[in-house]
């Protein structure tokens, strides 16, 4: 197998797991009632007190009318608030409830778990190669499909 047919297959694999791994760690943690998608929207608004729903459907690179069907599910299920602004009506604000921040804090958990496991297979050395081809690839990719 030649490196590009290698180097596919490892980041086909990891994104796949790393998705699989956290679908199955909400289906059975406290927070079964979120599906991956609420999740990253909760993560999302939680990295703020408040959000605009305008930048917070931008962060995610989806339109407005999915995130609102997002919230909408979150505000029921009690993990996000939504208010108008007072300074402009036309602005919608969102925010985690208490509920939301368990869940973010949560997740946070979860990654940070996700990363202590795998870089303790790794020495100093090892971990400072895997940070800087990682650092590399994220340029890349960024540059590449305009992700800044």
């Amino acid at each position: 197998m030649n490196n590009h047919a290698t180097v596919n297959e490892i980041l086909v694999r990891l994104f796949a797991n790393i998705l699989d791994i956290e679908e199955k760690c909400l289906k059975v943690g406290e927070f079964s009632d979120l599906s991956i998608s609420e999740m990253h929207v909760i993560e999302n608004i939680g990295y703020s007190d408040e959000r605009t729903m305008s930048d917070t459907a931008k962060t995610l690179k989806v339109t407005s009318g999915t995130l609102t069907t997002a919230v909408d599910n979150l505000i029921k299920k009690g993990y996000v608030e939504r208010r108008r602004s007072a300074e402009d009506r036309r602005v919608v604000k969102i925010r985690l409830t208490e509920k939301g921040k368990a869940a973010f804090k949560s997740h946070e958990d979860f990654h940070k778990d996700l990363v202590t496991s795998a870089l303790q297979q790794l020495n100093s050395h090892e971990e400072e190669v895997l940070i800087k081809v990682l650092s590399d690839i994220d340029v890349f990719f960024n540059e590449k499909y305009n992700f800044v």
